[in-house]
């Protein structure tokens, strides 16, 4: 058997680590190069342990380049594992892949096709959830199902706990299904098309703060595009720039004003103003050092 790993993040570094663990045979790793590397959340060299281990490896920008694509038909892989990349596969590397090409979603496919999905799961408030391994083709996570994992996402969870227990899940999930596509016992299984949903794309842009919301929904927010992710955020006096890290919500019985206005500065938190509850705010970024003030408003 022969196979071919590209991917970028902490994903692919746990898959590449337990493909050598279990001996699996590893033609090819393609990693993303540093230099490429800025907008991408949670981005992991893999070609370094690709290199530890003595095993090939090449650096990309962009993997469909007709390059990249010589060198993958030339290997003539069974397996290529697309994992922990944000750029589409083309159809010259799908059909490269003589068994199949597969991927990872941290969704329970066909449920949360797409985009963003372990903020979209916060934010909506999802918790039992699953990670999902399998076969990419031309539809937008919509190939034959080769495995599940379970996890759940906590209502305390901020996005650097929710990729944690993903990646947990993901790990195991490995564990069951490397050994099946050595022995040839995999069964994958057809998607459900009218169970699918789809998430559409985020910017950092949609992490700016709706003081008009209810302070639960806004904490949820701030959890759901916290660190690795650029963070929920507000203008302070309609013009400093205020990143939100951690914060809780609570019943407002004390303070009247309107929403986004400080109703409390302490030591270890403030106490802002929703149109339903308080937000107090335990960690934040402000990056002109601008001076708060109680009464003041963000926008």
């Amino acid at each position: 058997m022969k196979s071919i790993l590209i991917g970028s993040v902490g994903s692919s570094k746990i898959i590449l680590e337990e493909m050598i663990k279990l001996n699996f045979p590893i033609d090819m790793v393609f990693s993303l190069d540093e230099q490429y590397s800025e907008n991408v959340s949670g981005y992991y060299p893999i070609h370094e342990i690709a290199k530890e281990s003595k095993i090939p490896y090449r650096k990309f920008k962009k993997i469909n380049t007709p390059e990249h694509i010589a060198i993958i038909k030339k290997i003539n892989p069974d397996y290529i594992f697309v994992i922990g990349l944000s750029q589409l596969i083309g159809r010259d590397i799908i059909e490269a892949a003589k068994k199949g090409v597969i991927g990872f979603h941290p969704t329970p496919l066909p449920k949360f096709r797409g985009r963003a999905a372990m903020v979209w799961q916060v934010l909506l408030g999802v918790k039992a959830t699953k990670c999902t391994l399998f076969f990419i083709d031309d539809g937008i996570d919509s190939g034959d199902i080769i495995g599940q994992e379970d996890y759940v996402i906590d209502d305390t969870d901020y996005a650097i706990d929710v990729s944690r227990k993903c990646q947990q899940a993901f790990k195991r999930l490995i564990q069951k299904v490397l050994p099946k596509l050595l022995d040839g016992s995999i069964k994958p299984v057809k998607q459900n098309e009218e169970e699918a949903t789809y998430l559409l794309k985020r910017t950092p842009e949609d992490g700016l703060i709706d003081w008009n919301e209810p302070a639960e929904k806004i904490q949820r927010l701030i959890r759901a595009v916290s660190k690795p992710y650029p963070g929920a955020f507000s203008k302070y006096d309609g013009k400093h720039k205020v990143i939100f890290w951690k914060a809780d919500y609570m019943d407002n019985n004390k303070y009247i004003g309107l929403p986004g206005q400080i109703a409390a500065i302490a030591e270890e938190y403030i106490d802002i103003l929703c149109k339903e509850g308080l937000l107090r705010v335990y960690e934040y970024e402000n990056a002109d050092q601008v001076r708060l003030i109680v009464g003041h408003k963000f926008k």
